[in-house]
């Protein structure tokens, strides 16, 4: 029985949990998915918002610049701070005058 318990505990313990699982994230580079998954406070539909916005605008240069999204206010931003990261994208190209 004490093998047993163990075995289960053991199992349990080898799955973290879903959001500490998550980690910070890249908001410039992070699949709608991932977003979604990493921050708290926002979901598919506001995740494909943000990516929208970074295909559209170009790469976020800071966090708070995601409160620019429809539906991401500062408190959800502040929510984050410690699950964002800002960085691997490459600023989009320019189109010619």
């Amino acid at each position: 029985m004490n093998i047993l318990k163990s075995l289960i505990l053991a199992l349990a313990l080898s799955f973290p949990l879903y959001a500490s699982a998550a980690g910070p994230v890249d908001i410039n580079t992070a699949d709608a998915t991932t977003i979604a998954a990493a921050l708290n406070g926002i979901g598919e539909s506001k995740a494909r918002a943000i990516v929208e916005y970074r295909e559209k605008h170009g790469p976020f240069r800071s966090a708070d610049e995601l409160a620019k999204v429809k539906g991401v206010g500062l408190k959800t931003v502040e929510k984050n701070r410690e699950q964002i990261r800002v960085g691997g994208a490459q600023p989009k190209p320019q189109k010619p005058a």
